[in-house]
């Protein structure tokens, strides 16, 4: 029988430590060469500081938005939005009616923030449209049908009240009703700051009329900028512009590729922007984004960890003027 060679106790924990250095100067390295969401710089979001770059929520439950595309892995869905938060996501952006076939957005936020800190993560709903169990779009929610959908959220993101909740205008020629219904929700503790999203300059007063307003979410990218006055306006009265679809466009809601046709020019003046920084064209319409002013907020999602990784690196790409001029066909 050939017996092993003795190792001193002293040389075993000199071997173990060597171990435990290397395994720690990967991990460091692995940090180091991670993006972080600080990169793109904080804005006061009412009573919080948040990064501008966060996370929208809508893409954890299918390859396709809402009922398209087939159901996420729940547990991979999970891992997307822990990695988020570990790279410095510290606000996502969600809704109840965010569900495909076997999947709920809040439910994977909920389950996904559960190791983290109440405060450490501002999460955002929205209410006003509203679905079926079957994903079928139903009438849009009434003044009186709101108080049901906000604790529906709360029942779905396992919380006592929600940080920040839009009112998502459904064609509504005045939105005073349904605010002010919201507004009575505030007062009564279930929710803690209010924004509201699909809507007009003229109506962004008439919902500061009722009660502060924290936050605008409307459609708004290279290729559509119609909020553009919007945004400004928000700028001049220190309130959050998060636009959604900035990167996905209308193909957002679908789970189609691309038409196959030529780029349209927009898209010819991001690639071009993209080959000289050497990044994706999707890089470079959330850094075009994040440049429109210091209080636009972005919030590109992805159930894909290695996309976003990339969103997230986006945050600290610089765009100069030239670049600006170039995207915006004025060079």
């Amino acid at each position: 029988m050939t017996t092993a060679p003795h190792t001193p106790p002293h040389a075993a924990a000199r071997t173990a430590d060597r171990t435990a250095d290397r395994t720690a100067d990967r991990t460091a390295d692995r940090t180091a060469e991670s993006p972080n969401a600080a990169a793109s710089g904080t804005w006061q979001l009412a009573d919080r500081t948040v990064h501008r770059l966060g996370f929208g929520a809508m893409r954890l439950t299918g390859t396709g938005a809402f009922h398209h595309g087939a159901p996420r892995d729940r547990d991979a869905s999970i891992a997307v939005v822990r990695r988020a938060v570990e790279l410095g996501v510290n606000h996502i952006d969600t809704a109840a009616f965010y569900f495909s076939t076997l999947r709920s957005a809040n439910e994977i936020v909920n389950a996904a923030l559960a190791p983290f800190g109440p405060d450490e993560v501002l999460v955002a709903t929205k209410v006003g449209p509203r679905r079926d169990r079957a994903g079928g779009w139903e009438t849009a929610a009434r003044p009186e049908d709101l108080r049901g959908d906000v604790e529906q959220n709360l029942r779905e993101l396992g919380r006592d009240h929600l940080d920040l909740v839009y009112l998502r205008n459904m064609r509504w020629a005045s939105i005073a009703d349904h605010f002010g219904a919201l507004a009575e929700l505030r007062e009564a503790g279930l929710i803690r700051h209010l924004g509201v999203s699909g809507i007009s300059t003229a109506q962004l007063h008439e919902a500061r009329a009722i009660a502060p307003v924290v936050s605008v979410q409307n459609k708004f990218g290279l290729d559509d900028t119609a909020s553009l006055d919007l945004l400004h306006a928000c700028g001049d009265l220190g309130i959050a512009f998060v636009p959604f679809y900035a990167i996905a466009g209308a193909r957002a809601e679908t789970a189609e590729p691309a038409p196959d046709q030529s780029a349209q020019p927009e898209e010819d003046r991001a690639a071009k922007v993209a080959e000289a920084h050497g990044v994706s064209p999707q890089q470079i319409r959330i850094a075009w984004t994040l440049s429109q002013g210091p209080h636009v907020l972005a919030i590109p999602g992805t159930g894909d960890v290695a996309h976003l990784e990339a969103n997230i690196a986006a945050g600290a790409v610089s765009l100069t003027p030239q670049d600006l001029e170039l995207l915006a066909g004025t060079g």
